[in-house]
């Protein structure tokens, strides 16, 4: 998918202001980007948002992860820590929809920008806040990183294998899935908002809670039969066959058989219809009783295969399963090309960068890239001319003072 030439999404015409960093944040008003909303991320002069030197970097000093986290935003660089910089963002906040941020509860209080400053002037403007813990509570001043939250919001728990310390995905899962709830929590009190007497409010969504809101049937599970959920390896508990299985050639697949009839179908293709028709095996709960049997089983007739062999049968037989792809292995499917996973950006240099395509997809208004990730402070006259009228004069002057890069 190439860049777009226009911005057509279906949150054309709405203004957000981003304030914060990093991740959580970043990401939730990346996704309002991409699907149309005018996005003006604020960002302190210097060194802007430290992402823009985490992780790879390129030839430039500039990360990899950059263009794709920045791309749909405007750069303001302006110094929240001066009262001229604060004023100007009071400014900025009154032209526009949507405040995200991510900082620490309570920040935008001290610095005379909370929500609440704005319930005359600004009834309409609808306030994003995502922080580690929520808003209120009492470990709600508490720094709020994705490794922690994960932690107490009890996704750590469950991952990893029996006896052994838990494991983590090697992503920050809790800041992209806090900015995912975000998002939908922004989409829902903008609807609310179009309704007769509708205003704004406030979006308080937390890295702790969208870790928590994955737990499935955890608590309940705790609280009727007092049964703790533990780490399973590369099981589910309670569901059976769904596995990783290894291969002749030092790959692993997984499978998915727990389904009935799937099953059967599963035990036929590997040579097993004796369980496969064995009637204490008929449904999960007595395939969750012989599951080290079934395992074994299935286990062996892989590894006597190697993976494209064990995949294609096992397509054939009409049982999910799929090979564990690493990025490489995704850039060279057919499948994600062909569904537009993909997408190219422009960097300053002029090089181009495939970056993931943002979803899901829309038939008639779909997101899209209009705009390549700035460098820092490329939009600030333009958007403080624009917005707040300021003229060249005023602009320098600010410069002078250090309140602008």
């Amino acid at each position: 998918m190439s860049k777009k030439t226009d911005n057509t999404g279906p949150l054309s015409g709405l203004k957000v202001l981003e304030l914060g960093q990093l991740l959580a944040g970043p990401f939730c008003a990346s996704m309002l980007g991409y699907f149309g909303a005018e996005v003006i991320k604020i960002e302190p002069p210097g060194d802007g948002d430290p992402l823009r030197n985490w992780r790879l970097l390129d030839e430039d000093g500039t990360s990899w992860w950059w263009h794709s986290l920045a791309r749909n935003k405007r750069s303001v660089a302006v110094d929240l820590r001066s009262e001229a910089g604060r004023d100007l963002v009071r400014q900025l906040i009154e032209q526009v929809d949507v405040v995200v941020e991510n900082f620490r509860p309570g920040t935008l209080e001290k610095w005379g920008i909370g929500p609440e400053q704005y319930a005359e002037s600004h009834p309409h403007i609808v306030f994003t806040r995502i922080s580690g813990y929520g808003q209120d509570g009492p470990y709600a001043e508490r720094p709020g990183f994705a490794s922690a939250c994960e932690a107490m919001g009890g996704l750590r728990y469950v991952n990893g294998h029996p006896g052994e310390a838990p494991v983590r995905a090697n992503l920050s899962m809790g800041d992209t899935l806090a900015g995912l709830h975000a998002v939908i929590g922004t989409l829902m009190a903008l609807w609310q908002r179009q309704k007769p007497g509708g205003k704004g409010q406030v979006v308080d969504a937390s890295i702790l809670e969208s870790a928590f809101n994955l737990l499935e049937g955890v608590v309940p599970e705790y609280s009727g039969a007092g049964a703790v959920r533990e780490p399973s390896g590369t099981t589910v508990t309670g569901i059976v066959p769904t596995n990783t299985y290894p291969c002749a050639d030092g790959k692993h697949i997984v499978i998915g058989g727990n389904n009935d009839s799937i099953y059967k179908r599963l035990m036929k293709a590997a040579g097993r219809e004796d369980l496969g028709h064995n009637p204490k095996m008929a449904n999960n709960a007595g395939r969750v009783e012989h599951q080290a049997i079934i395992d074994a089983a299935i286990t062996h007739w892989t590894s006597g295969l190697d993976s494209a062999d064990a995949l294609e049968m096992l397509r054939h037989a009409q049982v999910p399963s799929a090979p564990i792809y690493s990025v490489a292995d995704m850039l060279d499917d057919p499948h994600f090309r062909a569904r537009g996973l993909f997408e190219t950006v422009q960097r300053p240099n002029g090089q181009s960068l495939e970056v993931p395509a943002m979803h899901p997809k829309l038939s008639s208004t779909p997101g899209g890239n209009h705009c390549d990730a700035p460098a820092l402070g490329a939009n600030t006259d333009q958007v403080l001319r624009d917005l707040l009228k300021l003229d060249d004069e005023k602009l320098k002057m600010l410069r002078k003072k250090g309140v602008l890069a």
